[in-house]
């Protein structure tokens, strides 16, 4: 099967081992996706020219979406192997722009990806 995050194609920024995407399955608007361009599957598999790409585009994509999207708060996340949530195996960080009201309680943030552990 053909890897859907080495096709940089719809990419919205890019650096030279990093790419930004729009997010296909966004939970909210502006939701992207910062992949390095070399297909691994692990954060952790990472090289440390590949870490400082990746947060600088992190950074960028931030400033964008800051200007496009004027969100009130981010969630930054990867998920690192299936049991952790990871559904796409080739290195991923998403950057989900957070609105005011967009959920009724949203303290403890990512903690919410086990539920009943989130407040606390």
């Amino acid at each position: 099967m053909t890897c859907p995050f080495c096709d940089h194609s719809n990419s919205f920024l890019e650096s030279n081992l990093a790419v930004a995407r729009v997010d296909n399955f966004p939970v909210s608007p502006g939701h992207a996706l910062v992949t390095t361009r070399r297909h691994i599957s692990s954060y952790f598999e990472t090289t440390p020219e590949e870490v400082k790409e990746l947060w600088q585009l992190v950074d960028k994509v931030k400033r964008y979406l800051d200007i496009k999207h004027r969100p009130t708060g981010y969630n930054v996340g990867i998920n690192v192997g299936s049991d952790a949530g990871q559904t796409v195996m080739h290195m991923h960080i998403h950057v989900i722009p957070r609105y005011k009201g967009d959920m009724e309680d949203p303290r403890g943030g990512v903690r919410g990806v086990i539920p009943n552990r989130q407040k606390y």
